[in-house]
């Protein structure tokens, strides 16, 4: 008997109940994060939850309950986080999205449509700290941007700590015209000094949280109602700036208008779009000869971003490319006159419609971007798709088209995963004829579980394949790839370790796809690699490369390889402590040949989580190349001071220096959140130019930006 329910739990992960029923309430809840109104103690509760980690399929070793009330217009989950030692409990982490990885937190997933594929998560921590995200195609990609309007409320006593989550309706998409609504839901805890992390449902190793095809379900949504609500965003900003001893003021005030025209569809109206960034970018040092990414970080833009997505993945040809848009190619604002956005789902079709126009600017007209994309759910997991991304500029037109499919399962031998997903992309404009090999396209395969991991892509851009309103970061290439990881457990021997991690071979060839020369050949193995189960973890890899230029690369300022294929290898070493801890560190060096020379780079950064109000981080980077043309070094420094308040109050301070530029860029930020939806930041922006050995003023801004938030 004690084999079947073993044989039940190992495949299914289901333990009962595995229904959560919501209670319907009239009274008012007092929210507090103090669990004492009397519908807490009559709602239905559950509180079976399961380890993950560190001990597979073994009971909670801390009691956990959660129950669900709703009203009219909110869903409250209470959370009672019961710890037989509270002194323990690592919280050091209040600001808005925090780093939920580090410290004690709880987690909740709704599937909304209950389609087994997406979902809303929302977490906090015993700080009442909060991070929300939305989890597409059952966990294949997530929005870490989303930012939903909901809060939290927690306390801690000497029983432990407990939260209060009040979640409007109007945040969550469902589906309409339904009397009984059922949703999956999921819940998850983390303990972090004991890294024991468990769950109500799904707690296979192969699968996370995002994987809503193992979530539990919630009922009792009979009363919701479908509504309309309309949204109001307005913005203003005010400043000033000081460019090489030239002062001038910056002002600005726009807005958006949010409708939600039904829990399914929302639109969005933006006018004078305001893409001041908030958060700077991080510095990068480039010593390859393809250009670099850098992530979006507008908010317009960050929420729906996977309704923009084309299925295509990996890095090399991204076909939608959104910081195109409002943006020229050295990253300086284009003004945006205005925009709309429709997004949604009906029944089991995912649908997004986006237009925007930007204004004229330094003798560029002014720019017209549309983009719509369809997405049909099939079967249990699998998707098929379309989308196309098109500018308009005076007479001309651009489109970037293409289609995608995957086929997803999570029941491929006894519960492992397997993804097979193909994208094809076309590129056309109306001022050239019809160029037959404008198209790109990539096809792969993923079995990604816990102690086996297999991935294979082939991909494919010709030289007129050219998406305009994309980025390639290679052209004219056709690229193969193979992965293969194994991740034992030991179960006997080793106890300190709680999972091995060896790479036979990661295979990487590149060609030039006219003339099929080599481009890049790259094999990479870990020969030996770990992670404790205290947390902390080491590697040790090769890798043999070989990189074929067909002109001249200038790799540095008057440092020019010539033409030619080089061969070398090299070695490298990473390892870190657990960060949960007060102080932490990582670190990953590597030397070996470097074209016809040798290189030598460390990455090194060190944590210090001094308290929950106050944290700073350092980082230094180096590149030292020593090449026959020449040798240079490269240096990169930086440090970001976190620092905290209240869950509302909260802010950073971030300096990076870099010997590449010889410039110096301190940031200063201060966020504050007077009601949960309306944001004031603060920000100063210092650059210093040091090339001459000493600090000159470049450019100084100061800039008050407001977004108030309001409802009807």
């Amino acid at each position: 008997m004690c084999g079947v329910l073993w044989h039940v739990y190992t495949f299914s992960q289901v333990s009962e109940p595995s229904t959560l029923s919501a209670t319907l309430i009239d009274q008012t809840i007092n929210f507090d994060g103090i669990l004492d109104e009397e519908a807490w103690f009559i709602a239905d509760k559950i509180s079976n939850f399961t380890q993950r980690e560190l001990n597979f399929g073994e009971a909670s070793t801390e009691r956990t309950e959660v129950a669900i009330l709703y009203d009219d217009n909110f869903l409250y989950v209470g959370v009672w986080c019961y710890d037989s030692d509270p002194q323990k409990i690592i919280a050091k982490e209040m600001n808005r999205d925090f780093d939920y990885s580090l410290d004690d937190n709880f987690m909740i997933i709704f599937d909304t449509y209950n389609d087994k594929r997406n979902g809303f998560v929302f977490i906090t921590n015993p700080n009442g700290a909060r991070t929300d995200l939305q989890t597409f195609n059952n966990g294949a990609s997530s929005n870490i941007y989303w930012n939903g309007v909901w809060d939290v409320k927690t306390t801690v006593t000497n029983e432990g700590w407990f939260a209060e989550f009040r979640i409007p309706f109007y945040t969550l998409k469902y589906r309409t015209g339904q009397v009984q609504h059922t949703w999956g839901v999921n819940f998850e805890r983390n303990i972090r000094r004991k890294r024991e992390q468990v769950l109500w449902q799904g707690w296979s190793r192969n699968n996370s949280i995002e994987r809503v095809n193992t979530a539990g379900t919630l009922t009792g949504l009979d009363r919701i109602r479908d509504k309309t609500f309309v949204e109001f965003k307005p913005y203003g900003l005010a400043g000033g700036e000081n460019f090489n001893g030239r002062n001038r003021g910056v002002a600005n005030a726009g807005g958006d208008i949010n409708y939600l025209l039904s829990p399914t569809y929302r639109l969005n109206l933006t006018f004078n779009t305001d893409f001041a960034q908030v958060e700077s970018d991080r510095q990068q040092v480039n010593i390859t000869r393809f250009p670099l990414f850098f992530p979006e970080l507008r908010e317009f833009f960050l929420e729906g971003a996977d309704f923009f997505d084309m299925g295509f993945g990996g890095n090399r040809i991204t076909p939608f490319y959104s910081r195109r848009i409002g943006l020229d190619e050295n990253r300086n604002a284009v003004p945006i006159i205005a925009g709309a956005r429709l997004l949604g789902k009906e029944q089991n079709r995912t649908i997004g419609v986006m237009s925007i126009q930007t204004a004229e600017m330094n003798e560029q007209p002014t720019k017209n971007y549309s983009i719509a994309s369809w997405r049909q759910d099939v079967g249990k997991q699998s998707i098929v798709g379309a989308m196309t991304a098109n500018t308009f500029i005076k007479n001309r037109w651009h489109t970037t088209t293409g289609i995608n499919g995957r086929y997803s399962t999570s029941e491929f031998l006894k519960n492992k995963n397997l993804d097979v997903g193909v994208a094809l992309i076309t590129t056309y404009n109306t001022d050239t004829s019809f160029i037959r090999d404008a198209y790109a396209y990539r096809a792969y395969l993923h079995y990604s579980n816990d102690k086996w991991q297999v991935f294979t892509s082939t991909q494919k851009s010709p030289e007129p394949f050219n998406p305009e309103i994309g980025l390639l970061r290679r052209q004219n290439f056709i690229e193969n790839f193979a992965l293969v990881a194994y991740r034992p457990r030991p179960k006997n021997r080793f106890k300190w370790i709680r999972q091995f991690d060896f790479q036979p071979g990661i295979l990487t060839i590149t060609q030039y796809n006219d003339t099929r020369k080599l481009q890049t050949f790259e094999y990479s193995t870990r020969l030996f690699g770990f992670e404790t189960r205290s947390g902390e973890y080491f590697a040790f890899n090769h890798v043999f490369k070989t990189e074929g230029l067909l002109a001249d690369f200038e790799i540095y300022p008057e440092i020019i390889l010539q033409k030619g294929v080089y061969r070398w290898r090299e070695w490298s070493v990473s390892g870190g402590t657990f960060d949960g801890r007060t102080m932490s560190a990582s670190t990953n060096w590597s030397w070996g040949e470097f074209y016809n020379g040798r290189a030598y780079q460390s990455q090194t950064e060190i944590l210090w989580r001094a308290m929950k109000y106050f944290s700073i981080a350092v980082n230094f980077e180096n590149n030292t190349v020593l090449l026959d043309e020449g040798s240079f070094q490269t240096d990169l420094i930086g440090t970001r001071i976190a620092y905290a308040i209240t869950p509302n109050v909260f802010g950073s301070m971030l300096g990076q220096w870099s010997s590449t530029d010889e410039e110096m860029i301190l940031n200063f930020r201060l966020r504050l959140i007077p009601v949960i939806g309306t944001d004031f930041y603060l920000i100063l922006n210092q650059v210093y130019d040091t090339e001459k050995a000493i600090f000159f003023a470049k450019r100084s801004t100061i800039i008050g930006k407001l977004i108030w938030r309001f409802a009807v």
